[in-house]
């Protein structure tokens, strides 16, 4: 088994790794240690069942069944499939997913502390996945906008990314906007919270998945908007995770940034996905 830092800001990787490797106590516990150190751990290769994977989230917390149920997993609800493959003519999964800069569930009140990914297909040419941490992305903030941001909170929303569904079809603009909000409210967060693995400030919020800061005017909250997505676009602070066969990655979903990358046209690409919540 190797271990070795991915970047200076962000990620860890294991290499030569089996699951009975994992179902040690140790390497259970250095993976999670490397896990809330650096936001980010990759398992290369890891070639698991569902059973295993689910079993291997369950350590870190409780596995919660994916909210859009017909892109669960047939026979493990805990497993959200994101794929494009289609079978006997039904979409295996979701197809396109994450596919802009967001933090996990930052639009729910309580957003589960971990997400894992299994690359059960993964191309290695497309489909990338980019990743930065909130808490390198705060640090490179300008001190006016640390202090700007101080103790404010951030208004939170899925409606600018939410799908139109067929039971949506006749509704007017104002009428969709109305039920987004009664169907999933908006929440409010603290814009710099503390990581407490750490004890480092990082930013809570993005653009697609906030409305705006309390207090700030049309003009302020574009700026904020726009400030985070310049920073986010800093190639040098970003780690693109190329995947290769049966790579596992899990991370911190507060304070680590990612989006999805485009799979190029005519290639197959299917990923499970585990949401953890803190365990009882």
């Amino acid at each position: 088994m190797k271990i070795r830092e991915i970047t200076p800001f962000i990620g860890a990787e294991f290499t030569g790794v089996t699951y009975e490797d994992l179902t040690r106590p140790e390497v259970f516990q250095e993976l999670v240690d490397r896990l809330h150190r650096h936001e980010l751990v990759v398992v290369r290769e890891l070639d698991i069942t569902p059973e295993q994977q689910i079993s291997l989230a369950a350590r870190l917390g409780r596995p919660v069944p994916f909210v859009i149920q017909k892109y669960r997993h047939p026979e493990y609800p805990e497993i959200m499939i994101s794929s494009n493959e289609v079978k006997n003519e039904k979409p295996l999964g979701v197809a396109r997913v994450g596919n802009f800069w967001h933090q996990d569930s930052t639009f729910v009140a309580d957003p589960a502390p971990y997400t894992m990914l299994h690359g059960v297909n993964v191309p290695q040419t497309s489909g990338h996945t980019l990743y930065a941490s909130a808490l390198d992305l705060y640090d490179r903030l300008p001190q006016e906008w640390k202090d700007k941001l101080a103790g404010r909170t951030g208004v939170h929303t899925v409606g600018k990314r939410l799908r139109i569904r067929p039971e949506h079809v006749g509704l007017s603009v104002a009428e969709f906007r109305a039920l987004i909000d009664i169907e999933h409210p908006k929440v409010e967060h603290p814009l710099v919270p503390t990581d407490p693995f750490t004890g480092r400030p990082y930013l809570y919020g993005s653009r697609e998945y906030m409305d705006s800061v309390p207090g700030f005017d049309h003009n302020e909250n574009e700026e904020f908007f726009s400030l985070v997505d310049e920073l986010l676009a800093d190639e040098d602070h970003v780690y693109t995770h190329r995947w290769t066969p049966k790579d596992l990655v899990v991370w911190k979903t507060r304070t680590t940034f990612h989006q999805a990358t485009a799979v190029e046209p005519g290639v197959s690409r299917t990923v499970h996905r585990v949401s953890i919540d803190a365990g009882e």
